[in-house]
Formats: structure tokens, C-alpha cells, sequence
């Protein structure tokens, strides 16, 4: 079992970056495929990046190019680099560890079982 801890959110003008930081604990948290998730208000939670303990990654086509995922396993802790940011990646950022990460199709939910409390990325314009 594993528990993940997401921190990093705040508030940003657009234009800005932040980085979130997702630590694990827990058993082989390289064994597991790391997801970032995020939900805006009266949306549903929608994955956006992934990871596989390989380093394959995914991008939701709205994040590709601005986010960077990356992981270190030494340090059990994912990361999301969010750069350029928009007021439209105003959400919540949820990180799971789970069990599927394609790299031509977003992460789903049904396939992550461990997931963090989240954390608030405003970005204002």
C-alpha cells in the first residue's frame, strides 16, 4: 500500500509556473505508475500526466509542452513542473499511484488506487 502527500499549489498570475511535489510512502513506490490528476469546480477529475517506473510519460494535449513530469524513485517523490500557466489550469492537482500508464491515451482513474488529499493551483489573469 502506498500514501501519497501533494504540496506545491498556490496562487499564480498567468504567465507563471509552480512546481507540485507528490511524496510517497509506503512499499515499492517504483513499482507503481504515477499519475497527476486535477478537477476544476463542476468538472470531472481528469488525468492530465503519467508516469512509468521505465520513464514513459504521458500529456494531456492541454498540458503538453507546458508541464513536465518526473520522478524520483531514490526519494519516492513525483513531480509536476507546470510552466505558462493559464487561469483555465485553475483545479485541484491530485497525484495517485496506480497500476496504468499508456503513453497515447490519458491516465484513467479506475486504474489508480492510492490517491493524495490534493492540492489548489489558482491562477489568476
Amino acid at each position: 500500500q502506498v500514501q501519497v502527500v501533494e504540496s506545491g499549489g498556490g496562487v499564480v498570475q498567468a504567465g507563471g509556473s509552480l512546481r507540485l511535489s507528490c511524496t510517497a510512502s509506503g512499499s515499492a513506490f517504483d513499482a507503481y505508475a504515477m499519475g497527476w490528476f486535477r478537477q476544476a469546480p463542476g468538472k470531472e477529475r481528469e488525468g492530465i500526466s503519467c508516469m512509468r517506473s521505465s520513464g514513459k510519460t504521458y500529456y494531456r494535449d492541454s498540458v503538453k509542452g507546458r508541464f513536465t513530469i518526473s520522478r524520483d524513485n531514490a526519494k519516492n517523490t513525483l513531480y509536476l513542473q507546470m510552466s505558462s500557466l493559464k487561469p483555465e489550469d485553475t483545479a485541484m492537482y491530485y497525484c495517485a499511484a496506480g497500476r496504468l500508464c499508456e503513453t497515447n491515451w490519458a491516465p484513467e482513474l479506475r486504474y489508480y488506487n492510492y490517491w493524495g488529499q490534493g492540492t489548489q493551483v489558482t491562477v489568476s489573469s
